[in-house]
């Protein structure tokens, strides 16, 4: 992920610890409560979701899926392959980016943030037409903003077509994300992108059906991953900066997933959508009943920023905005 552009800063949700987010409604505890008594309910109505991780090998080697993008000695791995460790110290971070490119389909990791004090740390998450802040690029990103110890992890999502993004939100999550491994993904079609975070609806982005300058759906899309430093904006808008003591800093994934459409050069099959696969037919086109039950929840009460409710950045809200994401 490259670095975006900074905006309000000094979030109050930033200065609460985890407990504050314990009043989870009942009806929405049996789907997401981290409490250890209802890991099972909520593992068993995870795998009722409508939307299916399947296709790629969880097991396959880094070597197989990726390409290191740079500092390649602050990258490790367990003893068996399975488990990817990047670190970041004061000199440099690391990244890794997918061989192939895809458009269109889901894309779904696990990863174990920083623990600790990760104030000015970035764990970055996204899909890119490029590897480079090009004018151009399209870009769906997930990128998460470290903090001093006890406070939230703030997970902030932002969308770029043609080079253009500005389509921040960000929330707070409902579960320490340092403690162990969850699934972060994203589902892509012609009709809507959607951010999941262990298999729940944080963020529907929605496209039109008509040629504009917000959805991207044209380009075939990298999927990266890096982390690195940005103390300038990242934590309390740059007023905390990265404890270098703490260092090195490591975030660690495993279990990529990808159910796309590989982009082979020079006749691709994903010019059009086909609707022969699951995630271009209509069940995907829109949430479901019980996602969005989840999703109404997420927006009560753990959006802390949606840029499409800044006035004072868009006094002209962008198009995209009046867009419904229940329809």
């Amino acid at each position: 992920m490259h670095n975006s552009t900074p905006f309000h800063s000094g979030n109050q949700a930033e200065k609460l610890p985890f407990s504050a987010f314990s009043a989870i409604p009942p009806k929405m505890a049996k789907r997401v409560s981290p409490m250890p008594i209802l890991l099972l309910i909520a593992a068993l109505i995870a795998a009722s979701r409508s939307v299916s991780e399947a296709a790629a090998d969880p097991k396959a080697s880094f070597e197989e899926n990726f390409d290191i993008m740079w500092s390649e000695d602050h990258f490790t791995t367990s003893t068996d392959g399975q488990i990817w460790h990047l670190s970041l110290d004061k000199e440099t971070g690391c990244g890794f980016q997918t061989k192939q490119k895809y458009r269109f389909g889901w894309f779904s990791m696990k990863l174990k943030l920083v623990g600790g004090d990760s104030a000015g740390v970035v764990t970055a998450y996204y899909m890119c037409t490029e590897n480079g802040a090009g004018p151009e690029r399209d870009e769906v990103d997930f990128e998460f903003l470290g903090n001093r110890t006890g406070q939230p992890y703030l997970i902030q999502t932002n969308i770029y077509k043609n080079g253009t993004g500005g389509r921040e939100m960000r929330h707070v999550l409902w579960f320490d994300p340092t403690e162990e491994f969850h699934t972060y993904s994203v589902l892509w079609n012609s009709h809507q992108i959607v951010f999941f975070v262990d298999k729940i609806a944080v963020r529907v982005f929605k496209n039109n059906g008509k040629e504009n300058n917000f959805f991207p759906d044209s380009k075939p899309m990298y999927l990266f991953s890096s982390i690195w430093n940005a103390d300038d904006w990242a934590t309390r808008g740059g007023l905390e900066k990265t404890d270098w003591k703490k260092a090195p800093f490591v975030s660690s994934y495993k279990e990529f997933n990808v159910d796309a459409c590989q982009w082979e050069d020079p006749y691709p099959a994903c010019v059009s959508t086909t609707t022969k696969n699951w995630w271009d037919q209509y069940e995907a086109w829109h949430l479901s009943d019980s996602q969005k039950l989840d999703y109404a929840w997420v927006q009560r009460n753990l959006v802390i920023y949606d840029y499409c409710k800044d006035t004072d950045r868009y006094p002209t809200f962008p198009e995209e905005c009046s867009l419904s994401p229940w329809d």
